[in-house]
């Protein structure tokens, strides 16, 4: 008999990880890093409350770290079976990991050499050697082809439509003479917006594993052009920047592809657009080659010889002085540096160097995790914590959070709809507390389903 093992995302948004296993055999779902609140990423560090060599198979639904970023660490701790997923997620994964690593280096490198830190010396979590060596186990499998892991275990990916190459697993546990059907959802997209295609829709489950992110929200009725325009048009008024603290998969392009549209309408002038992102720079190049996961509009417009990916006014901080020069820059600028919640990575240094203005605008454009500096500001914080240092926060703080690619929670209901009768069981996974009970009363309220959050650890019998 089959049980899900809840190793992370239980109660929080973050740490992706749902092992299915018999006695004899097991295969991990997701593999993430948490991200947020310190006694979450502490969890980083312990060692895994299975045994890796356990693990024959992995299934990961998208690239996002906290769904990827423990790959290193497992394969490091004895992993040596096939991590499987589609072609984007594998070509985004050879992105994400090694930068990834490289930020932990970083990090490490810099509390070392300013003393902030209280281990002596600070370490990486993994390495960028640990990171490459995580890759060679990665392999590509289609969307919609059913994939047989063993004789006991075959899985199906279907396009999520939450970022490029985004999925959510069908998985068929089979015991003697019993099939047993487990869905996860992956993290659902949204519908009708820019570049991604709906989620798909499935039918049937004996269980669904559902995330529940937005689970207690609805986002806002205004068009994120709209609110985008506005933002931008208040910023010349301002006379200061917009900064940006962009996840550089996805809302980085989205943006991008908004961008073109509200120049070409005239609802922004001219503005200069910078990204300066490493990391954000090669996912470009990454939807460049997988156009075939686009919408039918994206492909459209692609056809009418309009790329989203080649704003006009465009430029590009490869190399660090290139994005130090950025910082001279005192007005009429929108600038997008990652992480999208503020964890690390290049936008540190723009929030040291923009935050204590009141002419700046910092604009929040997706999902916050609890303990981020993106949390903070969004909670109406007066100083950043940054390298060891208290930078007042004097910029003008916006959220936009119709560019989340999550979905709310209507839309979590609109595709619960597509399943032609209940599950036994939806587990809602991938929230904070309160939005996962509020979707758990949606779902029984509007559904009649029988709903379970589980808790940390939970290992939960497929009866």
């Amino acid at each position: 008999m089959f049980s899900i093992n809840f190793l992370g995302a239980a109660g929080t948004v973050t740490g992706s990880k749902y092992f299915i296993h018999n006695e004899k055999e097991g295969l991990l779902i997701d593999c993430g890093l948490y991200q947020g609140l310190k006694e979450l990423r502490l969890r980083n560090w312990e060692p895994l409350p299975i045994n890796p060599k356990k693990i024959k198979t992995i299934v990961i639904t998208h690239a996002h770290i906290d769904h990827t970023g423990y790959l290193p660490l497992l394969v490091k701790q004895g992993f040596s079976g096939e991590v499987l997923m589609t072609s984007a997620t594998m070509d985004l994964c050879k992105i994400l990991l090694p930068d990834s690593a490289h930020l932990q280096e970083e990090e490490a490198n810099y509390a070392n050499k300013k003393g902030y830190s209280k281990h002596k010396p600070a370490l990486p979590l993994y390495n960028s050697s640990d990171a490459y060596d995580a890759l060679q186990h990665l392999k590509a499998v289609e969307y919609g082809k059913i994939v047989q892991v063993s004789d006991n275990i075959s899985f199906r990916l279907q396009d999520a439509g939450h970022i490029l190459g985004s999925s959510m697993a069908e998985i068929w546990l089979k015991d003697g003479e019993k099939t047993t059907k487990v869905v996860f959802s992956g993290d659902l997209g949204r519908y009708n917006v820019p570049i991604m295609r709906d989620p798909s829709i499935i039918e049937d489950a004996d269980y669904l594993v559902s995330e529940s992110t937005y689970g207690d929200r609805l986002h806002s009725a205004t068009p994120v052009d709209e609110s985008l325009a506005g933002v931008i048009n208040e910023s010349i008024k301002m006379g200061g920047i917009i900064l940006v603290p962009a996840f550089a998969v996805e809302r980085t392009q989205e943006i991008l592809y908004i961008m073109e549209e509200l120049l070409k309408s005239g609802k922004i002038p001219d503005i200069p657009l910078y990204i300066d992102s490493p990391m954000a720079i090669s996912v470009n190049q990454v939807f460049t080659n997988h156009r075939e996961d686009f919408d039918e509009e994206t492909l459209k417009r692609k056809k009418e010889g309009r790329d989203f990916l080649e704003y006009p006014n465009l430029h590009i901080a490869s190399t660090i002085d290139q994005s130090k020069s950025i910082n001279s820059i005192a007005s009429r600028a929108f600038i997008m540096s990652a992480s999208g919640m503020a964890t690390g990575g290049r936008v540190l240094h723009h929030l040291v160097n923009r935050l204590p203005s009141p002419k700046n605008i910092i604009l929040l454009v997706g999902y916050q995790a609890a303990g981020t500096r993106g949390r903070d500001l969004q909670d109406g914080a007066e100083s950043l914590k940054i390298y060891g240092e208290k930078i007042p926060v004097k910029a003008k703080i916006i959220t936009i959070d119709g560019f989340s690619s999550h979905a709310d929670y209507n839309e979590i209901l609109k595709w619960y709809g597509g399943f032609k009768k209940a599950p036994k069981k939806l587990f809602l996974t991938h929230g904070e507390p309160k939005a996962s009970q509020s979707m758990a009363e949606k779902a029984k309220e509007k559904l009649g389903w029988e709903t379970y959050i589980p808790k940390y650890l939970d290992d939960i019998t497929l009866e």
